[in-house]
């Protein structure tokens, strides 16, 4: 299921589509306080939640189960929870200027509801798409095989796998946030660009797209 994909109208710009989780709103940190909340915590020994999450009280793993209902808590009380990074407003703004933005994100769409509200709240009101299917069709759909620069932005480098696979000539940028955890996140494969932080990302995106302009 995706929701959302129905109700994006874009103009005849550059189209510029991020994921939200650990790239325009923090998860990974305020994730950690939540389970802290509950009794547990996370152990960075793999870039996996699931085998990781363990009880405070005897260390011990949790079920996946319970991992997952975990999870979707949090997704359920992400509004009390997350904040986005200090640098994705200014960019989201600075991109803005020249591009049509959607954001991405990869959560059960029972919860998108929650951050529309969340992304409003803080001045993010671009088109939300939310789903659990492989982000490479959606944004190919999105697309739509436009003559117009396209980038992608996620922390994931199976996404940006998807993607790279299913939308010629999108600039893939692999932007990675700083957490114990993450040193673990396999890196994307070049044509991918690996970035350290919107600051970056926001120059390649505009010299990509004022490439395209200009071809």
């Amino acid at each position: 299921m995706v929701i959302g994909l129905d109700a994006v109208r874009l103009t005849e710009r550059p189209l510029v589509v991020c994921d939200v989780d650990d790239v325009v709103l923090e998860f990974v940190t305020p994730f950690q306080a939540f389970l802290e909340s509950r009794g547990h915590r996370l152990l960075p020994r793999s870039f996996r939640l699931h085998g990781n999450i363990v009880s405070q009280a005897t260390e011990t793993a949790l079920p996946d189960r319970e991992v997952s209902d975990l999870i979707e808590a949090f997704f359920d009380a992400q509004e009390a929870w997350q904040s986005p990074f200090s640098t994705t407003a200014a960019a989201i703004e600075a991109i803005a200027r020249d591009a049509d933005i959607v954001f991405l994100t990869a959560m059960p769409p029972r919860f998108a509801d929650r951050r529309r509200r969340l992304l409003d709240s803080i001045g993010l009101s671009q088109p939300l798409v939310a789903t659990k299917e492989p982000k490479g069709p959606v944004v190919e759909t999105l697309h739509g095989g436009r003559p117009l620069p396209v980038a992608f932005i996620d922390d994931m480098a199976h996404n940006l796998a998807s993607v790279g696979t299913h939308v010629a000539d999108c600039l893939l940028l692999h932007m990675i946030p700083v957490s114990e955890i993450h040193r673990h996140a396999p890196l994307a494969e070049p044509p991918v660009l690996r970035v350290a932080d919107w600051p970056e990302a926001t120059q390649h995106i505009r010299r990509h797209c004022s490439a395209g302009r200009a071809s």
